[in-house]
């Protein structure tokens, strides 16, 4: 019988695990449903917190592990087109940081058995937030994002950052998971329970009514302020692969000819773009190197067919290129090549400015551990994988509007750079004006990855109220406006090009002035919080065994007591004997 009871709670808190990893992922843009379910995400921890509630403490820990493999599983299925590593590494990744939060999540649980749900909460945002910083950084799957469709509700983004979304999507999850297990799933302890916990409810209700009212008043309409014209360019392919192993340079010329016509296509427009955008490392063939050591004379010939190309035209071009250097210092090795992934602007065929990549890719572009691990990078470097340089220069380009009035000024974060709040946060604040993001996310051949990353890019333009452009090399090439809804945007999968016309506008918004204040206060409170409840526990059993050493010495001394008077009785009855 033990056994059968032992298994039924195995196979309910399986299911549970299953279920919060479907909701996770059925939140965001997936392969069923293409921009996913954001109403989900509301009720998507439900199970979890439930399961949490009916584990103990090292139970916990295991299918927090569960847990977060599977979630994230199913989420970066896509990862598996890159190598099958790199979705295992993912796995493994999440493996141990659910395992980690879930340990915490049941400490909240044990120190504050009425309202350890507030804890579990404060926990939540503090882990979505950790898990953005250090090597292992990564914005995928931040609760907040699945909002990105329904605007009134992200606007609060440009005063809390996607931070702001978590919080008010994940509590929810907390609060029902909490009423439930407390009520045992009765409708009418269910009602108590509710009643109980009035007051946080109330205040969420206020936070949402906020947030929605706050959505309906807060968007501009920037039809009449200055526009930055943009001729953003797909090419539909994966411009490192070449569909023939082993005819590589006949893939790169290929390519620079399709990027040529749909330019001299976008070209042709009236009126004519201000600048022409090329997605990440669109032309590969290194511009910088060939020109000016030319080791490999089929690759500087089509690097000169580039510049000749770029030469005769009246319109700057941003692309996207390997910008590799000669320096001993940091590669004292072989012919001491550095690469960097890079963006340049090409004024008149001549560079007038260069960003070289700053938040490279865990595994796929940067490992630092190659000493520490030289299995793991020599394994990495195997599956095709770029290693980069880190740059270090936030580049501020400056473009003239072709009407007259000045110039306009932009940065461009490369790819995997525009899901991380701070880095475009850190643009704006050093002047730019509008941000360009150059991304190649055609090796997932996914649409799902490719609306993933979209989805926080729009929460960039919000955050700072700033235009967004993005020219990618398959998808989804598209202009944002600062109130993050989608102006026009390129059909995925197809060699295309797209003209759009972004508001430049200047406003400061208190995350561009405050960053990441958010997710810091809960950070520090949940540090409180747990040792708060720590403290109080340790207190709470040094007071029980207190009062247990009274009770045992009481007892002790009671039967002292009795013994001592059952021995003068019996004393006293023989000295009468006597």
């Amino acid at each position: 019988m033990r056994f059968f009871f032992s298994f039924k709670k195995i196979a309910v808190n399986l299911g549970l695990v299953i279920l919060s990893a479907f909701f996770f992922a059925g939140s965001f843009p997936n392969p069923v449903i293409e921009k996913g379910l954001p109403l989900l995400a509301w009720i998507a921890y439900v199970p979890v917190f439930i399961l949490i509630r009916r584990s103990s403490l090292p139970e916990s820990v295991c299918w927090g592990g569960l847990y977060g493999y599977a979630a994230y599983g199913l989420f970066n299925y896509w990862l598996g087109a890159f190598h099958p590593l790199a979705g295992m590494i993912v796995g493994l990744i999440y493996f141990v940081f659910l395992a980690a939060v879930f340990f915490f999540l049941k400490l909240a649980d044990i120190f504050f058995p009425r309202r350890g749900y507030i804890v579990q909460w404060v926990i939540w945002i503090s882990y979505e937030y950790l898990r953005t910083l250090g090597f292992l950084g990564y914005s995928y799957g931040i609760t907040g994002y699945s909002q990105w469709t329904l605007l009134p509700v992200i606007q609060i983004a440009d005063l809390f950052g996607v931070w702001g979304v978590s919080a008010l999507v994940v509590f929810p999850s907390v609060f029902i998971a909490a009423v439930l297990v407390n009520g045992r799933f009765a409708a009418g302890t269910i009602r108590k329970c509710i009643m109980k916990e009035k007051i946080p409810a109330l205040l969420w209700t206020a936070a949402l009514i906020l947030t929605l009212v706050y959505g309906a008043v807060s968007p501009v309409d920037y039809s009449s302020a200055p526009a930055a014209r943009l001729a953003l360019i797909q090419l539909n392919a994966d411009p490192w692969k070449a569909e023939v192993p082993g005819m590589e340079m006949e893939q790169y010329r290929e390519n620079l000819s399709v990027l040529r016509r749909l330019s001299d296509e976008a070209l042709r427009e009236e009126p004519r773009p201000d600048l022409v955008v090329w997605s990440e490392t669109a032309f590969v063939p290194r511009i910088y190197w060939h020109t000016t050591y030319r080791d490999d004379h089929e690759s500087w010939v089509l690097v000169r067919e580039l510049l000749r190309y770029l030469t005769r035209q009246d319109v700057p071009f941003l692309l996207g290129n390997d910008d590799a250097r000669k320096d001993p210092v940091k590669n004292p090795e072989k012919d001491h090549r550095v690469d960097y992934n890079a963006v340049m602007l090409y004024t008149g065929g001549e560079v007038s400015g260069i960003y070289r990549k700053l938040r490279l890719v865990p595994f796929t572009e940067y490992f630092p551990y190659k000493k520490q691990l030289p299995w793991l990078y020599n394994t990495l470097a195997k599956a095709d994988t770029h290693f980069w340089e880190k740059g270090s220069d936030e580049t501020i380009f400056s473009v003239p509007f072709r009407n007259g009035g000045g110039n306009f000024k932009f940065s461009s974060p490369i790819c995997f750079e525009d899901t991380f709040g701070y880095l475009s946060r850190n643009f704006v604040r050093g002047g730019s004006e509008l941000i360009v993001n150059l991304s190649n996310d055609a090796w997932s051949k996914s649409l799902s990855a490719q609306n993933q990353h979209l989805s926080m890019a729009v929460f960039r333009a919000v955050e700072n109220r700033r235009s967004m452009a993005r020219s990618t090399a398959s998808g989804q090439t598209c202009g944002i406006d600062p109130n993050g809804k989608i102006l026009a945007m390129a059909a995925p999968f197809t060699e295309s090009w797209i003209t759009v016309e972004l508001p430049v506008v200047t406003p400061d918004t208190l995350y561009t002035a405050w960053g990441d204040f958010l997710p810091l206060f809960f950070l520090a409170a949940a540090f409180l919080l747990l040792i708060s409840g720590l403290l109080l526990r340790i207190v709470k059993l040094n007071g029980v065994h207190g009062k247990g050493r009274k009770t045992a010495d009481a007892g002790a001394q009671a039967r002292d007591a009795v013994s001592v008077d059952g021995a003068r009785r019996r004393k006293q009855k023989d000295f009468s004997a006597g």
